[in-house]
């Protein structure tokens, strides 16, 4: 079973025999989320509902949201992680709540093909419930439900040999989801796993499914939102309580087609051929060395070519890069096709997308690939996805050019690199010579420790700079420092590695935390404010202006917009002044909801309109019966319910941030 059909088939599934409303994936790129940069689980776009909020489709949802975690991503090229992903879902919004999704979850993966299912094996399936803490019992609601349907508590041991349909309990680690910052909507879920019949370690006796050997497979997640968790960190019932299931598309298709990994369908596949068919063709070997760092990349080639025949560690090497390419252009691709308009920087979700195109280029050189390659491969990701995310299609021509822009530049910025490195070679033999450095030469280190116990090693810090800012790969500097009789504290750059690394997953934790959860007073305005924005730009540039993604914090609003030009400061001084005008005449905000259709016939702007589903919410800011209609948009909320609650509106700077781009960051209220 194709994974098209796989997530056809759960869609249809719900939609035809359980009554649910399709919706579509929503952008990777939150729209008015306080700090989040990527859209990381497939009910990240409808928390609003899940707290309460109206869903103009209805209770019963189901959808594929396409999905970014870049948290683990240095363990990408491993048979398990990826860093883009689709994740199928079904929700219930205040309606069945555990008997009715443990019933639908099992029927889906039991039923017969030809009965709409995925025709697993029961006898392959265990499944886990929450064992509950001071804060939470055990949830024998899911455990009676999962016993009603055939399967049993498991005893005090546990043979993966002999035992079938086991029902396992855990903590609040396993079978826990949430909140999602310190406060909000969480509760137990239940895990369901299916055997493999891989050779099993000694510790899946003890651990049953949550052993991480690969002998089990978690494939679906049905969370129950029942609790609400306070400031005083207390748990109280929530008024509405709702489910929110995930099944991931690719290790559900590796489950299906009987894979080792998802690397190893078709989601991959055609990417991974293409790449090794490029390695092949390389003729590296054969091209006129021009400097240091082509002779480190021609090197790496023809030892690649030479081993690629041999087994053992160079096979899997050769694998872990195609895995890495393959995985980091799929979500490069993604993001720059995304109608949001992000491109490669050095912030936000532009660094990530540097960051994936970089290390790809980087695997490709250390596999022999030699010439401009990532949009080739792009457009394979482009043909095998275009006909489900329609966007890739319409922002084809996008895609390739900043991709082919950025390895351009990473080429140039690896000269540099280069460059850098000779000027840390003339570091040291300053310091051999003598330990007093110039200060004008200083300015180039990252540590003025670059030789250890008067023995001539590059410092960890400093070969982590080449690699954090030139994308200099750890052997590459290694290579360039044998050359000249000097060595690298290996230590000190796995410490720098790790200490960044934490780091960079700290902020990605703090911002997932943050953005949830935060619908205060001050977001709220600010949401409110950019649709007072966004309709005096158009009032001032022209309709041509067209919304390309917007950030908001409790400080701040930030508006990426279409523009060709640099606004004139009396341009701004006009929107700005629009703005504090509508302000001042107190205009009401409502919301109706209808179809898509009905909301361009009323002229709403909805610029990402493709990802709703049948019905959306329409607000509207003024009043079309007494002449005072301002704005009228295709927004999910929420909203102030009278502007005058913004009191002042100011514009603190205006920029490019790429071609035909620009970007406002602006405040209200008490901030001004």
């Amino acid at each position: 079973m194709l994974s098209k059909e796989i997530r056809r088939r759960f869609i249809d599934f719900f939609v035809k025999k359980h009554a649910h409303a399709e919706i579509s994936s929503s952008s990777l790129i939150p729209e008015n989320d306080p700090t989040v940069l990527f859209t990381t689980a497939g009910m990240h776009p409808l928390v609003p509902y899940l707290m309460g909020e109206k869903h103009a489709a209805g209770k019963r949802l189901v959808d594929s949201q396409k999905c970014l975690r870049t948290d683990d991503i240095d363990e990408v090229g491993d048979t398990t992680h990826l860093t883009f992903f689709e994740m199928l879902g079904n929700w219930s919004l205040g309606d069945y709540f555990k008997k009715g999704a443990i019933s639908m979850s099992y029927e889906l993966l039991r039923s017969p093909v030809e009965k709409g299912g995925f025709a697993l094996d029961p006898n392959r399936i265990h499944v886990s419930c929450f064992a509950g803490d001071t804060d939470a019992p055990l949830d024998e609601e899911a455990a009676k439900m999962w016993e009603s349907l055939g399967f049993e508590r498991v005893g005090k041991t546990f043979d993966p040999e002999k035992d079938r349909r086991k029902i396992f309990f855990f903590g609040k680690k396993e079978n826990w989801w949430g909140p999602a910052g310190q406060t909000g909507p969480c509760g137990p879920d239940t895990e369901m796993f299916y055997d493999t019949r891989k050779p099993s370690c000694p510790t899946c006796a003890e651990k049953g499914p949550s052993c991480s050997c690969g002998r089990f497979v978690e494939i679906w997640n049905d969370v129950f939102m029942e609790f609400n968790k306070k400031a005083d960190g207390t748990f109280e019932p929530l008024a509405q309580q709702n489910v929110d299931t995930g099944m991931g598309l690719e290790r559900i298709t590796a489950v299906l087609q009987g894979k080792e990994s998802h690397f190893e369908t078709e989601l991959f596949m055609p990417v991974i051929e293409k790449i090794r068919d490029l390695s092949q063709k390389s003729k590296m070997a054969t091209k006129p060395i021009q400097n240091k760092t082509t002779e480190f990349i021609s090197k790496v080639a023809i030892e690649t070519v030479l081993t690629s025949t041999k087994k053992g560690l160079r096979d899997e090497e050769k694998k872990v890069s195609e895995r890495i390419i393959a995985d980091h252009l799929r979500a490069a691709t993604f993001v720059l096709g995304d109608d949001r308009g992000v491109v490669p920087s050095n912030t936000d979700q532009g660094y990530v997308v540097r960051r994936l195109i970089r290390r790809a280029i980087r695997h490709g050189k250390k596999l022999g690939i030699e010439k401009h390659f990532i949009g080739k491969l792009a457009s394979i990701i482009i043909r095998d996805y275009r006909d489900i995310y329609e966007e890739l299609g319409r922002n084809e021509r996008r895609i390739v050019s900043e991709l082919e822009k950025e390895e351009e530049l990473f080429h140039t910025t690896l000269s540099h690199g280069e460059k850098e490195f000779e000027k840390i070679l003339l570091h040291l033999k300053n310091k051999k010579e003598s330990e007093v450095i110039p200060e004008a030469d200083k300015k180039h280190l990252k540590n003025d420790n670059l030789v250890k116990n008067k023995e001539s090693i590059i410092d960890g810090l400093t070969a982590f700079h080449l690699y954090d800012t030139y994308g200099f790969p750890l052997e590459m500097t290694k290579d360039l420092a044998k050359e000249h009789g000097l060595s690298v504290d290996e230590k000190g750059f796995e410490e720098a590695f790790q200490k960044h690394q934490a780091l960079s997953r700290t902020g990605a934790e703090q911002k997932f935390a943050g953005g949830l959860a935060d619908h205060s007073v001050e977001t709220t305005r600010l949401h409110t404010a950019t649709h007072m924005l966004h309709q005096a730009l158009r009032t001032v540039l022209g309709t041509h202006v067209g919304q390309k993604g917007s950030n908001i914090t409790k400080e701040r609003l930030r508006f990426d917009f279409s523009h060709p030009q640099k606004m004139t400061q009396d341009e701004i001084a006009r929107v700005e002044n629009i703005v504090n005008e509508k302000i001042q005449e107190s205009l009401p905000v409502s919301f109706e909801e209808m179809t898509v259709d009905e909301a361009k016939e009323r002229g709403a702007l909805g610029f990402f309109e493709h990802k709703y589903g049948a019905k959306v919410k329409v607000y509207t800011i003024g009043n079309e019966e007494n002449g005072t209609l301002f704005s009228r948009e295709i927004c999910g909320g929420p909203h102030v319910k009278n502007i005058s609650e913004l009191k002042k509106f100011k514009i603190l700077k205006e920029e490019g941030i790429s071609l035909g781009i620009r970007r406002i960051k602006a405040i209200v209220d008490l901030c001004v």
